[in-house]
């Protein structure tokens, strides 16, 4: 099998892990911060095994510091969006990542806006302003507010990590995961998370696969897999992870936030396809 196959498989198995994120951090009675914490102490620990067993190096620099400051706020936002909105609005909203990224590219690194896309981050931002027409209260309103700001940061994780080494992106990586267990560790000490026949397996599920395994997986596919290609067998995320909440869990999303969530997958997708097109035509248009 060709390593692009491979690559594509790896980032298939690797949105999938993501997916079940919403319906593990619903099962847990914690507060968010230290869902993050302890889910993020677990897989840094399963990545730096990874990197032991294949001799990576860990290396710490400019880039890896700021991919994993980017990562580290990301994943402690994610965890804190998901106990104060829908699993649906939470990973959605993190999902407009790629219009920050167009926006971010244009105030900091003085990059062009090409009329397709202001046109995804028009649609993208009134997708956005639908989810906040449903029947909200001021915790869920706290919660798509946190969500969007996992999806800018982790715009800030793609655009610090760029084009940088395999032992740099997984270096970034585990920098991120110390970062989350630190910021949340002084709320386990305060809350003192109860640990049970529910709960352990709930944080080793989270820690072990959904965060660990498929950050490897994401690592490993992104150095063959093309990036067009996981932008869009990263859809699969924000499609399933409701769908799997609104099974085992029974929670589903108000009217106005399932037409807003239709709205930004769509557009984010098709900009992914206009993006990708561009940029084998001419390079130096991309957006990221």
């Amino acid at each position: 099998m060709k390593k692009e196959h491979i690559g594509i498989l790896e980032m298939i198995a690797c949105a999938m892990l993501w997916s079940i994120a919403g319906i593990f951090i619903k099962q847990l009675p914690w507060h968010g911060f230290a869902v993050a914490s302890l889910r993020s102490l677990i897989a840094g620990s399963t990545i730096a095994v990874y990197m032991a067993v294949r001799h990576y190096r860990f290396i710490f620099n400019r880039r890896t510091l700021l991919a994993g400051l980017f990562a580290g706020s990301c994943y402690v936002c994610f965890a804190t969006a998901n106990k104060l909105t829908t699993a649906a609005n939470a990973i959605v909203l993190q999902f407009t990542n790629p219009v920050f990224i167009v926006v971010f590219s244009a105030l900091f690194l003085h990059r062009k806006i090409r009329r397709g896309d202001l046109a995804v981050v028009l649609v993208v931002f009134g997708g956005i302003a639908l989810f906040f027409f449903d029947q909200l209260g001021p915790s869920t309103v706290a919660g798509n507010c946190v969500a969007i700001l996992a999806g800018m940061l982790l715009a800030g994780v793609y655009l610090t990590v760029g084009n940088i080494e395999l032992e740099e992106r997984f270096s970034g990586v585990v920098l991120g995961q110390a970062f989350a267990f630190l910021v949340g560790l002084p709320v386990v000490i305060a809350t003192k998370p109860v640990l049970n026949s529910v709960t352990v397996p709930c944080i080793l599920t989270l820690g072990v696969f959904q965060l660990g395994i498929a950050y490897i997986l994401y690592v490993r596919a992104s150095a063959t897999c093309p990036a067009l290609a996981c932008a869009l067998l990263g859809a699969v995320e924000p499609l399933l992870n409701p769908v799997w909440v609104m099974i085992f869990d029974g929670e589903k999303p108000g009217l106005f936030a399932l037409i807003g969530g239709v709205i930004v997958i769509a557009a984010v997708t098709a900009w992914c396809v206009w993006d990708g097109r561009q940029t084998a035509r001419n390079p130096e248009l991309s957006a990221g």
